[in-house]
């Protein structure tokens, strides 16, 4: 039972719980007592030196700072004394006399201001300091230090909630200020733009540029209204503040949510407007009949008249549904096929699976998880019985030691990294095994860089180490797990003597990160597409699950298989039946009882067999079996591998409709384009990496004649023949909820009220269960199983001809195929240009210089970029971000298949490098 206190406070008593200050006793009765340096948020730690909350304590000499003292039984504490108000008046009127005048201040509305006119402070009799000098080099924060106040707040934010250690306090007394890494302009140092600084700051010295005049010096700006919603980028999903003004989104803070805390990366703070970009789509379109389609055709988003021409609603509907009626009628439901959206909504996602199997009458519909999780998905179902992560990547907070093998959340997770961190802070020991180096190694107790494609090799070793040396949880697989004795057959030839100079680390390394993980009381396992891309990246999960289920880390808290999952929705999507092989919440669609269960519910008999996959498709569509295609917010022609073979297909197919809220690089090769909704436009659930649903509200409407994706779907689902007449994405997510067991007790009235819920929850008035697992397995025999891997090389190794390794992936400020970040004015800022990364001895090899053009070729086809150094990539690798247009990294990946996933190998072909001549590259 936790321990109460009692003492006085202005003069009635009140209750503080151990561990509490003065200040959040005080709160909780409603006394509210002035602060600056102290920020009542999670992660942050008071500090007490601003004085703004001093307080008086009867019997002692001196004030107390309320932020940083805690009370004891019988105290009699005074916040509103004359002594304690008057002290702090001086305080603000210290602090005012070196602000700038409020109505030339970086932020008038601050809290700083806020508290000074409360306590009756207008200005300051007191001489001013010497100014600083603004800096405003940063592509999206100001940085005014005249009005800052040399509270701390910036420093712990970067150092201690987001973990980044960019922003220190430099020099003393007057001079005193906080400096970026050693005292460089903010946008020449290593920020990364998380905004935690400025969401922090008390004054606005450090302050969103959306909201400020030209000169970034003074705010300009000030929000009509601010809705509660989630981020649109990865899955960590962000609950998020939006403001707006004038229709417009002019800044975004984070808010409370579960997953972020109040954090947010660059990304989610200031990746806002790509909405309101000049290409956005804003009436249908339709292809000119003098418009023969082409594989390699280009098309200016912001001129398309050569290609498209504008069209009334009822005209595009009806193009679209009755292109694809006709292929359906003629050809067969097999003839057609489907690609949603891991961005939209559950609702939509739903709708959409269920327009291609009722409508269409076949299960090939497919999506993004297809190119990013889909073999750890098929490993996860296969070893214990369900697709999700066994716990919240939050659980790290609980656990002694954690790996992190395959990801970069640093780039990719940037705020679920900011808990890995802090967990390293905290002391406990992290394992960080990537090809590439990476920040997150800075914190790791063990950094582990092997050779890439030879993840099977390391980890059997390590497993063949925690069996010979007895560290396994004998009990744990004895209860739980099945598959043992195959396993320890399996990797008894995988010593790590034997395997050492297969994956490039070294045998005793091998033997000591293998004993710091199973030994630990409690470990996670985080992992990335470095796992799940390639041909073995169903073999590479499976060895993550064995090394769980053998040391008994599931199930408890601090413990599981945490596959970070890409896209905002990827996990909702998934869950929602946008795969080809499963219907909602991965129901066979070859088990007669559930889809009889699925045939009373549409009220039609459903497409027995499994359907295609994304690359499949596009080789059925040049095999001539797929002819039509209904797209909705995916970009293939980007995001698929040998990108000259993807778009060769969807050039020749009979029908493409696109549905888009940018003429993509898929919409080039579409009949009709249809104008659709943003993320801010729309109503609807979204499900993270972290299996948590949360609501995302409109903020803004949609422009022009835009209009919901749910409601299009509907239209066209109404227009090849079915009777659907749902009156909102409320009904629809019932719809979906009866059908889908995970979602039991999650009402949509409930998701309202809430925000955010956990599934799965055991009632309706408990909270979801964050932990999975810890009484047994979703499967048939309850336990779950261990399936040994084979060490299989990856499908196109280097030779003389193509001697480098090539790897693809994200960077921090862009996502995906860049549809959205690259038309976010400060992220393009930031990340402006395409480039190439390679070490610099590779580099010197090359004869090259950073910054010049070079060529990468693979035996698809070459693109040209800028050469950028980086010692985190190994020599004889290079590394590309995949999501430049005018560079596309998938023109040259591998799309040979993972057999069971039927992922592609984008994270190894082989490559080579040459440098570009200066005169063409000039062209």
């Amino acid at each position: 039972m936790t321990e109460e206190i009692r003492f006085t406070l202005d003069g009635r008593e009140v209750t503080a719980e151990a561990g509490e200050t003065i200040w959040q006793a005080a709160k909780r009765a409603g006394v509210e007592i002035p602060h600056l340096c102290w920020l009542d948020a999670p992660g942050y730690r008071a500090d007490g030196n601003c004085r703004a909350c001093m307080v008086e304590v009867e019997g002692e000499r001196t004030l107390a700072a309320s932020c940083i003292r805690k009370p004891k039984d019988g105290m009699n504490v005074k916040t509103a004394s004359e002594r304690a108000a008057k002290a702090r008046k001086m305080v603000f009127e210290l602090l005012a006399a070196d602000q700038p005048p409020q109505v030339r201040h970086p932020d008038p509305d601050s809290k700083f201001w806020k508290w000074a006119h409360e306590l009756g402070v207008e200005g300051s009799r007191l001489p001013a300091r010497e100014r600083f000098t603004p800096d405003p080099s940063h592509a999206a924060i100001a940085v005014n230090l005249d009005a800052c106040i040399q509270c701390n707040l910036c420093v712990r934010a970067c150092r201690e909630v987001q973990v980044n250690d960019v922003i220190g306090m430099a020099l003393r007394g007057h001079e005193a200020k906080p400096v970026f890494d050693f005292d460089d302009p903010m946008g020449n140092s290593t920020c990364v733009a998380c905004g935690e600084c400025v969401q922090a700051c008390p004054t606005g010295a450090l302050y969103e540029k959306s909201l400020m005049d030209e000169q970034a010096q003074t705010r300009t700006v000030w929000p009509d209204k601010t809705v509660d919603s989630v981020c649109p980028y990865c899955g960590v999903g962000c609950q998020t503040k939006v403001s707006v003004k004038d229709n417009k989104i002019v800044q975004v803070d984070g808010r409370e949510g579960p997953a972020n805390e109040n954090r947010l990366c660059v990304k989610g703070r200031f990746g806002f407007d790509y909405i309101r970009h000049p290409e956005r789509l804003t009436t249908p379109l339709v292809r000119r009949e003098d418009s023969p389609k082409r594989g390699d055709i280009q098309v200016d988003p912001r001129n398309p008249w050569e290609v498209f021409r504008e069209a009334t609603w009822e005209e595009a509907l009806g193009r679209a549904a009755g292109g694809l009626r006709d292929i359906r009628d003629t050809h067969g439901g097999g003839a057609l096929a489907g690609f949603g959206s891991a961005k939209g909504s559950n609702e939509e996602a739903y709708l959409f699976q269920k327009l291609v199997r009722q409508g269409f009458g076949t299960n090939n519909v497919d999506h993004c998880t297809r190119l990013c999780h889909a073999s750890s998905v098929a490993a996860l179902i296969e070893g214990i019985g369900s697709g999700g992560v066994t716990a919240p990547f939050t659980a790290v907070e609980d656990a002694d030691c954690f790996i992190v093998i395959g990801a970069r959340p640093e780039q990719n997770h940037p705020v679920a990294a900011t808990y890995l961190k802090q967990a390293a802070k905290r002391g406990a020991k992290v394992i960080v095994i990537d090809p590439r180096g990476q920040e997150l190694m800075r914190h790791a107790s063990h950094p582990v860089r092997f050779k890439p494609g030879t993840d099977v090799a390391l980890l059997n070793a390590m497993l063949h180490v925690i069996i010979e040396e007895k560290l396994y949880d004998e009990q744990y697989v004895q209860a739980h797990a099945s598959g043992f004795e195959a396993l320890k057959e399996k990797v008894a030839e995988f010593s790590p003597e034997a395997m050492a100079p297969v994956c490039g680390v070294e045998a005793d390394y091998i033997r000591e990160i293998a004993r710091t993980y199973a030994n630990a009381e409690r470990a996670i396992i985080f992992w990335g597409m470095g796992i799940s891309q390639h041909v073995h990246g169903t073999d590479n999960s499976r060895c993550l699950i064995a090394l769980a289920l053998t040391t008994g880390h599931v199930g408890r808290p601090g413990t599981g298989l945490h596959p970070l999952r890409g896209q905002n929705n990827v996990q909702g999507a998934s869950d929602a039946g946008l795969i080809p092989m499963v219907f909602p919440d991965y129901q066979s669609v070859e088990d007669p009882d559930v889809r009889r269960r699925y045939e009373d519910a549409w009220g039609q008999p459903l497409d027995p067999n499994r359907g295609l996959t994304v690359v499949e498709i596009m080789d059925a569509i040049h095999e001539g079996e797929i002819r039509g295609m209904y797209i909705l917010g995916e970009n293939p022609a980007m995001s698929d591998p040998d990108q000259t073979h993807a778009r060769a297909a969807l050039a020749k197919l009979d029908h493409l409709v696109v549905q888009d809220i940018f003429l993509t690089e898929t919409a080039w090769h579409a009949d009709v384009v249809l104008p659709a909704s943003a993320h801010a436009e729309k109503l609807g659930t979204y499900t993270n990496t972290n299996r948590q649903v949360q609501l995302g509200r409109p903020a803004v409407s949609p422009p022009g004649e835009a209009r919901q994706d749910w409601e299009l779907i509907c239209e066209i689902a109404r227009r090849i023949g079915l009777d659907w007449r749902y009156s909102g994405v409320p009904e629809v997510y019932e719809e979906m909820r009866a059908l889908m067991p995970s979602l039991a007790n999650i009402p949509w009235s409930r998701i309202e009220r809430e925000g955010s819920v956990t599934y799965p929850a055991d009632d309706e008035d408990e909270p979801g269960r964050e932990i999975l697992f810890g009484e047994g397995f979703p499967t048939k025999d309850g336990r779950g199983r261990i399936v040994p891997a084979d060490l299989l090389p990856p499908d196109e190794l280097p030779d003389a001809d193509y001697p480098m390794v090539l790897t693809t992936g994200r960077l921090l400020e862009h996502w995906h195929t860049g549809a959205m970040t690259r038309r976010a004015g400060t992220l393009n800022d930031l990340e402006p240009e395409p480039v190439a990364c390679m070490h610099p001895r590779d580099i010197e090899r090359l004869g090259a210089t950073a910054g010049e053009s070079i060529r990468v070729e693979t035996r698809r086809g070459a693109i040209d970029l800028t050469l950028r150094a980086d010692r985190d990539v190994s020599a004889g690798m290079v590394f590309i971000p995949f999501c430049y247009g005018e560079a596309p990294a998938n023109v040259l990946t591998n799309p040979q298949l993972d057999p069971f996933g039927k992922i592609p190998e984008f994270k190894f072909c082989a490559a080579r490098v040459s440098r570009v001549p200066q005169a063409q590259a000039a062209e």
